[in-house]
């Protein structure tokens, strides 16, 4: 199978849902003539004109309400935001207009669209850049959240967010844009919903998404030489969460850690914890426990930024305490 980049998984999906479907059109900020921020719209205003590839101002309000309108009355938008910081300034369209518009029509008008971009830290960009957002947008009724970690899973999420009858929330990363991965040539859509088991183990499962796959299966593979087997789950859909992989797997392993890079309080840690506290709990052999950033604005030195996010060390120092029991 050959190996691409993650932009350009994100780019073949879009180019291919265009293609087939004449009502599809990206519009954003540098998506057309800069080839957009992160080189994701690379060569589309070339494909498909600036009638489907739409630069927009520095309004992410302004546009965003455009793509709810064209949303209502047939066309398929998607919207890229140059980060997610950025959409809070959209957050009434998201929240009061494309999540809303089904139930407050009587199911008369649907709002087809993806809001796609960067979500989280991506280095010295510091408090008002460095913002993790899937747990609010989770919080939203009518919305989907999808947050992914990988070019193959990137692709095949965003087709089908794509043909999605409903809004769709799709968050990437800034520092995985240049991830190599594994991506067939033939068409495929993963199912939205659906989490994915990285790797089978059987003495604890961590539960994880975006970039913090990363730190969960590199704090699986320090465990392994210590002879503790992890189970590495990603949840890749938010909402709906994908609950029966995780119940099936703390109900093999008995102990659950959960990674992410969102802020503790009301995070989706917190969600998980206690639902599988809820539905599984005659199972566990120890609490569910978490990592998360720590309970603060981002700061800009890099030592700093490095003490505020979740990390291998600290993943594994959290399973031997499920593990042993110790502190």
């Amino acid at each position: 199978m050959r190996t691409i980049a993650f932009r350009q998984a994100l780019r073949e999906a879009m180019q291919e849902e265009m293609r087939r479907d004449d009502s599809v059109f990206l519009m954003g900020e540098e998506v057309a003539q800069y080839n957009g921020a992160y080189k994701v719209s690379q060569g589309m205003l070339d494909e498909f004109g600036p009638k489907r590839i739409i630069d927009t101002p520095i309004a992410e309000l302004g546009f965003a309400s455009i793509a709810v309108g064209a949303a209502t009355n047939g066309t398929r938008p998607i919207v890229e935001f140059m980060t997610w910081n950025f959409a809070v300034l959209a957050l009434d369209q998201i929240l009061n207009h494309a999540a809303k518009m089904l139930s407050m029509s009587g199911g008369q008008f649907s709002c087809p669209m993806v809001f796609r971009g960067p979500n989280g830290s991506a280095g010295q960009l510091a408090a008002q850049h460095s913002q993790a957002f899937e747990n609010w947008y989770a919080n939203i009724p009518g919305l989907k959240v999808i947050s992914i970690s990988n070019p193959y899973d990137a692709k095949g999420l965003l087709k089908s967010a794509i043909r999605d009858e409903n809004p769709v929330v799709f968050m990437e990363s800034e520092v995985m844009y240049g991830d190599q991965g594994e991506v067939p040539e033939e068409e495929y859509l993963i199912p939205i919903g659906k989490a994915d088991i990285k790797r089978q183990g059987s003495d604890v499962t961590i539960v994880s998404f975006n970039k913090m796959m990363k730190v969960a299966l590199g704090a699986a593979e320090e465990l392994a030489k210590e002879g503790i087997d992890a189970e590495v789950i990603d949840l890749r859909t938010i909402r709906p969460l994908d609950w029966n992989t995780i119940i099936e797997s703390v109900k093999k392993t008995n102990r659950l850690v959960i990674v992410e890079e969102q802020w503790p309080f009301g995070s989706v840690s917190s969600e998980i914890a206690y639902r599988v506290q809820k539905d599984a709990f005659d199972f566990l052999d120890a609490p569910v426990t978490r990592i998360t950033s720590a309970d603060t604005n981002m700061h800009y030195a890099p030592n700093l930024v490095a003490a505020a996010l979740p990390d291998v060390e600290r993943t594994v120092k959290r399973v031997k305490e499920v593990m042993y029991a110790v502190k």
